[in-house]
């Protein structure tokens, strides 16, 4: 079958077969089907979780949770991914991947197996084709310790997953600070180099050789990944042992056990080896193409370039989305037919043919109602069908978004920082406001009663400060009017870290843009917020007088209003909405019909606060002349009545700003948590309303300042056509707000501030430091290095027993899995390196139902479940730690409430 692609007024692009020929490995495919196939899918587990299949002899054959992570580069796989969605039922993944040197038949039978599986799961699972050494962000998040390419295919060593298995010698090239990677290489120090880590795995031992220009973030991934391997393949019973690369005298043994097994090491070690170039963050370049068959052509059309609306997309038809070949995206309209739904992979992998894009391109395929995240951030705009209001109402038209929020209960919005995310609001606003005007660049307060009232010729900065769980929080916006100065712009961000430093580098710092403000930034003015266009409120200033003013007034109720001037014409009105007119003797009210009685109210109280003169109402359509003359005269003006809608959902992407690798790059980190921000690098949260700059304690000034300008670029180059005056929050680690937190699931304030050295071959039960249950195997825990710099290996306690294993304890860690230290301590509990934070496990008697200061010295009041030992925790809490810590913040709370430890 031949492959058009035409352009929108269907003039032809390019003709070739682009379309693969896999009728010889369907019909081999079709006669090797059994009863055993169908088995496979009647015996698929549709609970939320990971299942994994290998193509062998043209059939799916399970592989056991041991193996997952691990891929042969000559086979291809079928991964399934079924998770949970908030409130909407279950949704998922099918992954099919490639290995490097697998054959056209696997791959076609992969391919076959996918299409029919997402048939037998209703249709709805989204499709991903997966390359070897390209794979998604969405395929490596399930394999957070990361993926091991294996040489050879299924015959050659498929059991070698087996656990307790230890006859194994083989060496990992270990690459990549959030995205790991390790290939199997020869087994020699010519495989070596200066910049990256490797692991010589022996069975029973790993040594991992730290290269010597190899970073903290590195080590730390490929240290998780060691664990990985010994809980998963080796049944948590391997020894691991760290060599740095920089200092290999102070592990003396090691690297007798290394050259043991390497050989002696001859001349220097190659220099590092650059990282792969960094992940496109995205692509202006977004084209949507219609599918469809005509005269047995598949013929591609071009419909419509960025930004896209949902409304190209028509339920009888296929699409293609290409963003320039950096990734393809297939849509199924649920009443295309079935052949084009069928092959709509197949049509995927042919258009990358034919326009010659690299056989590794990313590749997805959807059905309607079952978009990707990744696929509706491509489009301005996007409902779901059926989809529910949240706590408010949200209006849109034009280019400004009308909010309908409820009264806000200050203590929800802390016991569930989600809902404070999603509403975008840290509190009831009802803390102390402070605010300064920027007067001859330097901060002049501004007088309270003047509070709310902001002029487009000023810069002000604005201190919000609340309680939260006891301490005081603070927010620091910049408000920058349209026509300020550039010194006037400068000298508020110079101000801002004045005022930072005055308060430790505790305020959250928010950059607002006239006319952009965020919801909690209205909410704190209570209803009184009014932007004039320009002027300014120095004292002493007289404004020019520009004869009659118009003022548009949004808002239901005094958390979500505020009054904008607009050009004083008639064009200017709009029927949605209250206008306010001010002229030198009256005060109009302007009603348009399709505004709310709520909307009125809100209106009448600006206009108290706007002008003391006389006031009268005015309703649409019965304006008197004087109205009309000082608007210049009556001219036609926005008449359509608004329809209500929720503003576009879209899910929030988490990026990794960093230079470590000796150019600044930005990587997406999928289905990411806590454990993913980094505190040497600045973290990029896009919840699309607000983009979040998020700077760990140790992430370097040329991070800073370069994702600074990478999220204003971000938003100008977006495919969606985004408002490059989105706000931009400027968070430090160890300040976050609930508006923060609450887009990750589990959020622990302590995390940093909890660190402590641990041993590398201990596995607790529970982590709350990067930790994460290998499937099929004991809880996998990180070591927990300093927060800022210096040694990054634990320090040696117990040796172990004979030969090698002796070896392996005189590096720099301890070895053995059974080691520990018991001292007796004053509290009467007993010391444990697993023991929470602290270093000690309590009898539950000095812990439960006692105030702070009748507790043992040192323990934290707040985190009295640390000091419990394992069995004492499930007792009393009805669940183990590493449960526990997954729960939402309010749920733990109230479990520790009932214990008796809160």
């Amino acid at each position: 079958m031949e492959s058009r692609i035409e352009s929108k007024n269907g003039k032809l692009w390019s003709k070739e077969t682009a379309r693969p020929s896999l009728h010889h490995t369907q019909h081999k495919f079709s006669r090797m089907m059994s009863d055993d196939n169908q088995d496979t899918f009647r015996n698929i587990n549709r609970k939320p979780g990971l299942q994994i299949w290998t193509i062998n002899n043209m059939k799916m054959v399970p592989v056991p949770a041991q193996g997952f992570g691990n891929f042969f580069e000559g086979d291809c796989y079928i991964v399934l991914c079924i998770s949970e969605k908030k409130g909407s039922g279950q949704s998922a993944d099918i992954h099919y991947w490639i290995g490097n040197s697998s054959s056209q038949d696997e791959q076609g039978a992969a391919a076959i197996y996918v299409t029919q599986l997402d048939e037998y799961l209703g249709g709805s699972p989204v499709q991903h084709r997966e390359v070897q050494g390209n794979e998604s962000p969405h395929f490596r998040s399930y394999f957070k310790n990361g993926l091991i390419y294996k040489k050879g295919g299924v015959a050659s060593g498929f059991h070698h997953v087996d656990t307790n298995v230890y006859n194994i010698l083989r060496l990992l090239h270990v690459k990549g600070r959030k995205h790991v990677t390790a290939m199997e290489v020869e087994v020699s120090w010519n495989s070596f180099n200066n910049g990256d880590i490797f692991l010589l795995d022996m069975g029973k031992a790993i040594v991992q050789w730290n290269g010597p220009q190899s970073n903290r973030r590195e080590k730390l991934k490929a240290v998780l990944l060691a664990q990985d391997i010994r809980d998963r393949e080796r049944g948590g019973r391997a020894q691991i042992g760290v060599v740095e690369g920089g200092d290999e005298q102070s592990s003396p043994e090691l690297m007798k056990v290394m050259t043991a097994v390497l050989g002696q090491r001859t001349g220097q070690l190659k220099e590092a080896i650059p990282d792969d170039k960094p992940d496109q963050v995205q692509n202006t370049s977004v084209r949507l193409y219609h599918v469809f068959e005509n005269s047995g052509n598949l013929v591609v059309q071009e419909v419509a370039t960025q930004p896209l609306t949902q409304d190209l997309l028509h339920s009888t038809d296929c699409y293609i989305v290409d963003q320039r070949g950096s990734s393809v995206m297939v849509w199924k309209g649920k009443q295309a037919s079935k052949e084009e739904r069928r092959e709509a992979l197949n049509r995927a992998v042919g258009y990358i043919k034919a326009k010659n894009y690299p056989s590794n391109t990313s590749v997805e395929v959807m059905t309607e109602g079952g978009e990707s995240a990744m696929f509706k951030h491509l489009f301005k705009s996007w409902r779901d069908k059926g989809q529910t209001q949240g706590l408010g109402t949200t209006y849109s038209i034009g280019k400004i978004a009308k909010v309908d929020q409820v009264k806000f209960d200050v203590m929800e919005l802390h016991a569930r920082p989600e809902l404070a995310a999603q509403q975008r609001m840290v509190d009831d606003a009802s803390g102390d406001v402070k605010v300064w005007r920027i007067e001859n660049l330097e901060l002049a307060e501004v007088n309270p009663s003047t509070y709310g009232q902001f002029y487009g010729g000023d810069c002000y900065l604005v201190l919000y400060t609340y309680q939260k769980s006891g301490r005081e929080q603070y927010i620091l916006y910049m408000w920058q009017g349209r026509h300020a100065t550039q010194d006037e712009i400068t000298a508020s961000a110079y101000q801002a870290v004045n005022i930072d430093n005055k308060y430790n580098g505790a305020p959250v710092q928010v950059r607002v843009i006239m006319g952009k403000e965020p919801r909690h930034f209205l909410a704190i003015f209570k209803g009184k917020l009014i932007i004039f266009e320009g002027g300014t409120g120095r004292p002493g200033v007289v404004n020019p007088d520009g004869g009659a003013r118009l003022f548009q007034v949004r808002g239901t109720n005094e958390l979500n209003t505020k009054a904008t001037e607009v050009l004083a014409r008639a064009s200017s009105l709009n029927t949605n909405d209250v206008f306010l007119l001010k002229t030198d003797h009256m005060c109009y009210l302007w009603y348009g019909k399709g505004c709310s009685g709520d909307e009125r109210v809100m209106g009448r109280a600006m206009s108290d606060v706007l002008s003391k003169q006389d006031k009268q109402v005015v309703m649409e359509g019965q304006e008197p002349a004087e109205f009309w003359v000082a608007l210049g005269g009556k001219a036609p003006y926005a008449s359509d009545k608004r329809m209500l809608r929720e503003e576009p959902p879209h899910s929030p992407r988490l990026f990794e700003c960093s230079n470590q690798t000796g150019k600044f790059r930005m990587t997406e980190v999928d289905d990411f948590a806590q454990s993913d921000l980094d505190e040497e690098d600045v973290m990029l949260l896009d919840t699309w309303e607000e983009v979040f700059f998020w700077v760990g304690n140790s992430a370097n000034q040329c991070e800073i300042k370069e994702a600074w300008n990478c999220a204003q670029e971000y938003l100008r180059t977006h495919p969606a056509g985004r408002d490059p005056d989105t706000p931009i929050i400027f968070v430090k680690q160890g300040y976050e707000p609930p508006t923060f937190t609450g887009w990750f699931n589990a959020w622990d304030p302590h995390k940093w501030s909890d660190l402590n050295n641990t041993n590398l071959n201990k596995s607790p039960a529970g982590t709350g430091v990067g930790g994460y249950r290998a499937p099929g195997g004991p809880m996998s825990s990180p070591p927990v290095y300093r927060l800022h710099g210096g040694d990054l290996s634990p320090r040696p306690t117990t040796p172990t027993s004979p030969s090698t294993q002796r070896a392996l304890s005189s590096g720099s860690m301890t070895l053995s899995p059974s080691s520990s230290y018991t001292p007796s301590s004053p509290a009467g509990g007993t010391m444990s390196p697993s023991a929470g934070g602290s270093g000690m496990y309590l009898d539950p008697e000095l812990l439960i139902n006692k105030s702070p200061s009748e507790l043992p010295q040192g323990v934290d009041p707040s985190q009295r479940e640390d000091y419990l030992s394992d069995v004492d925790f499930e007792n009393l809490l009805g669940t183990n730690r590493s449960d526990f810590k997954r729960l939402p913040k309010w749920r733990q709370s109230d479990l520790k409430k009932k214990a008796g430890i809160f």
